[in-house]
């Protein structure tokens, strides 16, 4: 008979107190939370920095000492347009819009959370003096263009048609998430007609052939849901399910984690874009009530976070598993630039859920359709090398086929050593 493994307070609160005190170090700290004027992603750092802090707030109602000093220098680190970077030109910088999709998020939480004229002026000026003069032009967004390879932290990759492009392909569209908390804050109509250009471009490109990134496709998809809950325009909802089943088909590893762009699977993983992975299908699980979906935002959590989060309460890339590629391991410790703050919202949204999220299991392994053993929502795996001898994974072990199998370790219990070294093995059997 099925049985429900929950996802306990105790893992999550863990999980919340790494992450918090993570944030609380002099990376995140007034010192050094606003990027430097060379930055390549004008308002990013700052925008996923006030989201974390706001996550923080609403799980525990712990702040970071870093909020209210942020908040006190904002005007003085933004320009005369209280945003981020250099005023709006004839070309598109790609990377300031995507940044400042987080600093309106991140506005937007804020404000939400204590309201402030200063907040809402922020809000209207970036919005009025960055995203409204990009107004008709999304029609453009080259989708034919040189190849260009990208890093962890992405760059600008070249200037096309207009654009100032993006190594992380299609990353303009992430403002789709910003702009529709902006439009749920303000009501502001040009935001919604802005959107609603953004949204049906985007639907319209096929990701898998331009390899975009994973992240900005799951968070746009993020944002038209939003959008749908608010309107109830069936297009948005539509929009973000075409997203999630491309995603579901070409974007999710075989270990419920993300290729960092559709095409290239040699790459590595994104925390940040599991997290969207995670919200996403538990939006889509709300307002649809489709159980499917819930099915895979349980395997997302236990499966895919499980080594997301690293023992300093940081977030860290890991190889991808494909059909060509078996063996996880860490890649980079720490995306402390981006996927550490971007964590702390995906365990918000964990918090929110978690008598949901609790993973069904049988007791039994079973081969799934791609070829993977699975108890339940559980996925299963051979330690190869690097674990201790007390790690609680052992304590769920089952043999097969002379193989010792356990759940995927989780890396936020480990230390940092064990995490460079850990070795796990993905099992394909082909089912008869």
């Amino acid at each position: 008979m099925p049985q429900i493994l929950p996802l306990t307070e105790e893992e999550l609160s863990v999980r919340i107190q790494k992450n918090y005190e993570r944030l609380c170090e002099p990376y995140y700290q007034i010192e050094n939370v606003f990027a430097s004027g060379e930055y390549d992603w004008p308002g990013d750092k700052e925008g996923r920095a006030l989201l974390a802090f706001a996550s923080h707030v609403k799980m525990t109602g712990k702040v970071t000492p870093c909020l209210q000093p942020m908040l006190d220098q904002l005007d003085e680190k933004t320009n005369e347009q209280d945003f981020f970077g250099p005023l709006a030109g004839d070309v598109i910088f790609e990377q300031q819009l995507s940044g400042h999709s987080w600093y309106l998020r991140g506005l937007c939480e804020v404000y939400q959370l204590y309201g402030g004229e200063a907040n809402l002026r922020r809000l209207k000026n970036t919005f009025e003096g960055l995203f409204l003069p990009t107004a008709g032009h999304y029609a453009s967004y080259p989708i034919q263009r040189p190849e260009t390879d990208g890093g962890v932290g992405g760059h600008s990759a070249l200037i096309w048609q207009g654009w100032n492009l993006s190594s992380d392909v299609g990353c303009a569209f992430m403002s789709v998430d910003g702009l529709s908390h902006y439009y749920v804050v303000t009501k502001d109509e040009r935001a919604l007609a802005l959107l609603d250009e953004m949204i049906d471009v985007f639907v319209g490109i096929d990701k898998v052939a331009l390899k975009a990134q994973t992240h900005c496709s799951l968070t746009a998809a993020r944002g038209m849901l939003r959008l749908y809950e608010a309107t109830g325009t069936q297009k948005y909802l539509d929009g973000a399910k075409s997203i999630w089943q491309t995603y579901l088909e070409s974007g999710m590893t075989y270990t419920y984690q993300n290729f960092n762009w559709w095409g290239r699977g040699d790459t590595w993983t994104e925390p940040c874009a599991i997290v969207d992975s995670l919200i996403v299908a538990l939006q889509l699980y709300e307002l649809t009530g489709d159980e499917s979906l819930l099915t895979i935002a349980r395997r997302i959590w236990h499966n895919g976070m499980a080594s997301a989060q690293r023992p300093n309460g940081g977030a860290g890339t890991d190889n991808t598993i494909s059909e060509t590629c078996d063996i996880l391991q860490s890649q980079m410790y720490e995306a402390y630039f981006c996927c550490t703050m971007r964590f702390a919202e995906g365990l918000w949204w964990a918090r929110e859920h978690i008598s949901e999220l609790g993973a069904v299991v049988t007791g039994e392994l079973e081969l799934d359709s791609l070829g993977r053993w699975h108890d339940g929502d559980i996925l299963y795996a051979e330690i190869l090398e690097g674990a201790p001898a007390d790690l609680p994974e052992w304590e769920l072990k089952k043999e097969k086929d002379g193989h010792v199998l356990t759940p995927l370790v989780k890396y936020y219990r480990l230390d940092d050593e064990t995490v460079k070294n850990l070795r796990q093995q993905v099992l394909f059997r082909k089912k008869k």
